[in-house]
């Protein structure tokens, strides 16, 4: 779930006109950051009954609307990441080819940031972003996690817009996003969670798509969904570690890791048993290779009992709302087992087999006490001619062969990128596979490719 579960930083923006006028959005500077704008519109709270609302939406329109082929919508990850800022963050990366051809769109899905937002209202240590993966204690020991998970469930319930946060319903609301710009058809491009919902989107819409990006993609499986994403963070922490583990050896003079990446292994497993937070930290620094210095000199810290470097966590408000979209997705997409005995011997489970994340891919959260059950099932993803995949071979939180399971679902074209991290186009992946994605969102060529 965080390809899923990544934490972003990513500053809210906030249109200064809250309608959206009878011929589209009332579009108006965004407040913080003029480069954009933004606008609300109105989606409904319940596809199937009453009530309203909103979504806060962003653009930047191409500077040369005599090339422009439509509207390239930016789909963040998550659950429970802002996109209101991802035209600037994220869409002034790509080329000016592509910045030619297409207006970018970003927006806030339901419950999170600007859009009409909710929160669990976590307190004390349930609050701590260290808390936002399920960690078990020493030995494997969940008792703290269920009664975490006891608390968590109850109190993500308590706001009613929680039993309508789905991924159909995020779906239904990209289409009022279409239909609100007044375009027939949609190009658009999903990160993380955001490829699935990408692929439920060209499932339930398949007339209104057009060009469609899916970077790094995770298992479609209807009976799992986000069940079984974030049990494939053991797969993915083990294909991505031996990056980290080669990188630090050949710094061994620096961080004193061990010279070799066996070595650096060994140093992190004992470690992580007496410094439980090494764990959490190591798998958010296995997203990029630009925050391994960082944890290398955490890991460094914590060996010598020296004072630890700060680590960067969202503030408390943005961590809430996107925790709390995260529990409603995942809970309400799919039904999570009941029992604590299977969650404890999955735990023990994989413990021994994917040390590295010490069975926290398989223990309980909140969702095996969610008093509601899925609202409607989970979409079986349907084939696509309009998709094309790009997937790293390393990715720590979407790995490369749950990848190829939404491939399967999709019959799309893949591009394999021999790279590490979260995340492929103009990320952490690398020139070849850029290039690809680039012809196919200019050219509309869509072919498999090994970069």
């Amino acid at each position: 779930m965080r390809r899923l579960l990544s934490i972003t930083l990513l500053v809210g923006c906030v249109s200064a006109t809250p309608a959206m006028a009878d011929n589209g959005p009332d579009w108006a500077p965004c407040a913080g950051d003029q480069r954009q704008e933004c606008a609300t519109i109105e989606v409904p709270l319940d596809y199937r009954g009453d009530g309203r609302i909103r979504l806060a939406i962003s653009r930047i329109r191409t500077a040369k609307p005599e090339t422009r082929r439509g509207v390239l919508l930016l789909i963040p990850g998550g659950p429970g990441n802002s996109g209101l800022y991802r035209p600037l963050t994220h869409g002034m990366r790509l080329p000016r080819e592509v910045l030619d051809r297409y207006d970018l769109v970003g927006f806030d899905p339901r419950g999170v940031g600007q859009s009409t937002p909710i929160t669990c209202g976590l307190t004390g240590d349930d609050a701590h972003p260290r808390n936002f993966q399920a960690w078990p204690g020493p030995g494997g020991d969940i008792t703290a996690n269920i009664a975490r998970a006891e608390r968590v469930a109850k109190a993500c319930t308590r706001d009613p817009l929680v039993r309508h946060i789905t991924t159909r319903n995020e779906a239904r609301d990209i289409d009022q996003i279409r239909r609100a710009l007044g375009e027939r058809k949609l190009s658009y491009w999903g990160v993380s969670y955001g490829t699935y919902v990408g692929a439920v989107y060209s499932t339930m819409f398949p007339d209104r798509v057009d060009r469609v990006v899916l970077d790094s993609s995770d298992d479609p499986d209807p009976r799992r969904v986000a069940y079984g994403w974030v049990n494939n963070f053991a797969i993915g922490a083990e294909d991505r570690f031996p990056d980290f583990a080669a990188w630090a050896a050949q710094r061994a003079n620096t961080y004193g890791l061990g010279d070799t990446p066996a070595a650096v292994r060994q140093t992190y497993l004992e470690l992580a048993e007496t410094q439980p937070d090494v764990r959490a930290y190591l798998f958010q620094a296995l997203y990029a290779d630009t925050t391994f210095p960082l944890m290398a000199e955490f890991m460094r810290a914590a060996r010598a009992g020296d004072p630890l470097p700060t680590i960067p966590v969202p503030p408390p408000d943005q961590y809430q709302n996107t925790y709390s979209v995260l529990i409603a997705t995942g809970c309400n997409d799919v039904a999570w087992p009941r029992s604590v005995s299977t969650y404890a011997k999955a735990v023990a489970r994989d413990r021994l087999e994917y040390p590295l994340t010490a069975g926290m891919p398989q223990n309980i959260t909140a969702c095996a006490f969610w008093p509601y059950p899925p609202a409607e099932p989970a979409t079986r993803v349907k084939p696509s001619p309009k998709v094309l995949m790009i997937q790293n071979l390393r990715d720590p939180a979407t790995p490369y062969s749950a990848g190829l399971k939404m491939r399967e679902a999709l019959t799309a074209p893949l591009v394999s990128v021999n790279a590490g991290g979260h995340g492929a186009y103009f990320a952490n992946g690398n020139a070849c596979g850029n290039e690809a994605v680039t012809a196919f969102l200019v050219h509309g060529t869509r072919v498999s490719k090994d970069c």
